[in-house]
């Protein structure tokens, strides 16, 4: 399947961004892979040629230190050349550890202090509205992120502006940088929370395609913003790296390590 393989793609970009021996975001990159890859290459109207079209539908990686997993998406779609990947956090190049939309075409807005991005994407969504754009605004939240307070205060406030443009996606892969969330900050019951601060709740398997663009498509039809809970593995595609977050949140590869995702990620399979 096509998005199957973008998704592959954008796995083997986020490998060729981190390099030998520099710590990069692979597990969170990777649990997120499908999705982006759906949203870019399926979903969303986007024009690599007219990056600040008025009504282009808005991305927002609220969980910005995976940057290089929107870095592998906007060169994947032409925004830039995919030579530059492998300069990802050097000095001088402009893909840094989080976005920064002053620097790299497609990016909306510098993301990664954690909690902000979806305030931002309601407040994209109600400008769009008063323009009288029918875009949508979708941000990518990780489910550790969830114990900020202003996404519940920007989910409260969707709800009552009634927002349905707007496109929340959580992450759920149940781990952060030093543990498990259920250890380290419990947020249970998400679907019921989000229905309970009015929000159109869908639940998928975040890696299966199909149930990606069907909720992707059903988020059209909505008087009321929609919740996407995407349940995830992180690290996922590499056996190594698989739910193992001290290891593989924010840690650098080995060459041997680097060579052989580069290889699978080339050919398809499993390491």
């Amino acid at each position: 399947m096509e998005l199957e393989k973008k998704a592959r793609a954008l796995r083997k970009n986020v490998v060729m961004s981190i390099g030998v021996g520099n710590a990069g975001h692979l597990g969170g990159s990777f649990s997120a892979a499908e999705i982006v890859a759906a949203l870019y290459f399926y979903k969303m109207k986007h024009d690599p040629k007219n990056p600040t079209k008025p009504d282009r539908d808005r991305f927002l990686l609220s969980k910005g230190h995976v940057a290089i997993l929107q870095y592998s998406a906007l060169a994947e779609a032409g925004y830039f050349d995919i030579s530059e990947l492998p300069r990802t956090k050097s000095i001088g190049s402009k893909l840094q550890g989080h976005p920064d939309a002053r620097k790299v075409a497609g990016i909306e807005a510098c993301t990664g202090s954690l909690g902000q991005g979806l305030s931002i994407g309601l407040g994209m969504a109600l400008g769009l509205r008063l323009d009288g754009y029918d875009s949508k605004v979708y941000v990518l939240i990780g489910d550790g992120e969830l114990a900020e307070g202003q996404i519940w205060e920007a989910a409260m406030a969707a709800s009552a502006y009634k927002a349905n443009k707007l496109v929340a996606i959580v992450d759920r892969n149940n781990v952060q940088a030093q543990g498990k969330t259920a250890e380290r900050f419990p947020i249970d019951n998400i679907a019921e929370k989000w229905t309970a601060f009015g929000w159109r709740v869908l639940e998928i398997d975040g890696h299966n395609i199909t149930e990606i663009t069907n909720a992707l498509d059903a988020s059209d039809n909505s008087e009321q913003p929609t919740v996407i809970i995407a349940n995830t593995v992180k690290g996922k595609g590499l056996d190594y790296a698989e739910n193992h977050p001290a290891g593989y949140h924010n840690m650098p590869l080995t060459q041997e390590q680097f060579d052989q995702a580069m290889e699978l990620f080339s050919t398809g399979g499993d390491v």
